[in-house]
């Protein structure tokens, strides 16, 4: 798979299709792109040109420990230079989860790089804020705190990412501990502060700024519920919802049945995006 420098970060993409509308998807949690790929394969075959790829600090992309705004800012303006290196704005862009979020501040900081939203499993609320902070930063900043960078090393996230891009063992133990557990905790605020809010990275007042078209699918369990979702969409000025899973679950995160939800999930969104497509053309 190809490697863009983007931004001085070495960014693992691949792109489904040779002809269309281009389509950036992004996974959830800290997946590699090949979570979305049967997505995305339909999609292109539905004569879309889509966009995917490993974020910084996921997949075989380069990890890469620093920057001053939240880490799902900092996603958004790479998968924006992305696009704009592969002259493939504006783009429909959507995401899962924290591809979810990723997409949601693309809209926001760069609203005129957006033709349409994706948006699935929405996450919200001060369970997902608080499980999420500690499993993207918390558990880190302990290891740091207990055995310093050669111990982040040998976390199971880390470990994966070293398998996948060797150059991040180096990087990594290069770090100096004290300044890992800094920018660990300050993106750690980031999740804590946002508790409140509709969904985690936005605002009542930052979603009703948002005016392109967007297909919300809610998720179906307690860092994805389906309210979550559902608000997200009522508060969205172009919105339209779709129930998936009518069926809320007691788990903390559930994949039970999505995947043999695949074909619907993108018979939804492929619908939505040739309507969009049609009432604006590209």
């Amino acid at each position: 798979m190809p490697i863009a420098n983007i931004r001085g970060v070495h960014i693992n993409y691949q792109i489904l299709g040779e002809r269309g509308p281009w389509v950036a998807l992004s996974p959830g949690g800290r997946r590699d792109l090949s979570a979305v790929m049967p997505l995305a394969t339909q999609v292109a075959a539905a004569g879309y040109r889509v966009l995917l790829h490993d974020r910084r600090n996921c997949g075989a992309s380069d990890v890469v420990i620093a920057g001053d705004e939240s880490e799902y800012e900092i996603w958004a303006d790479d998968l924006y230079a992305l696009l704009s290196q592969l002259q493939a704005l504006p783009a429909y862009v959507g995401g899962s989860s924290s591809g979810c979020r990723l997409s949601l501040l693309f809209a926001l900081r760069h609203p005129a790089a957006v033709r349409a939203l994706l948006l699935w499993r929405v996450t919200g609320g001060p369970f997902a804020a608080q499980r999420l902070a500690h499993n993207y930063y918390g558990q880190f900043i302990e290891a740091a705190q207990q055995g310093g960078m050669p111990a982040v090393c040998e976390t199971e996230f880390f470990r994966e990412r070293i398998a996948s891009n060797p150059t991040n063992r180096d990087r990594l133990l290069g770090m100096d501990a004290q300044r890992f557990i800094n920018v660990m905790t300050h993106w750690r605020e980031y999740f804590l502060r946002d508790a409140d809010l509709p969904v985690i990275g936005a605002s009542t007042e930052a979603l009703g700024s948002i005016s392109v078209p967007t297909c919300v699918i809610p998720g179906n369990d307690r860092t994805h519920p389906r309210r979550v979702g559902e608000n997200a969409s009522r508060l969205l000025p172009n919105s339209e919802l779709h129930i998936l899973m009518p069926q809320d679950a007691e788990d903390d995160v559930s994949t039970t049945g999505w995947d043999e939800k695949q074909g619907e999930l993108a018979a939804i969104f492929i619908d939505f995006l040739k309507r969009v497509s049609v009432a604006s053309p590209v």
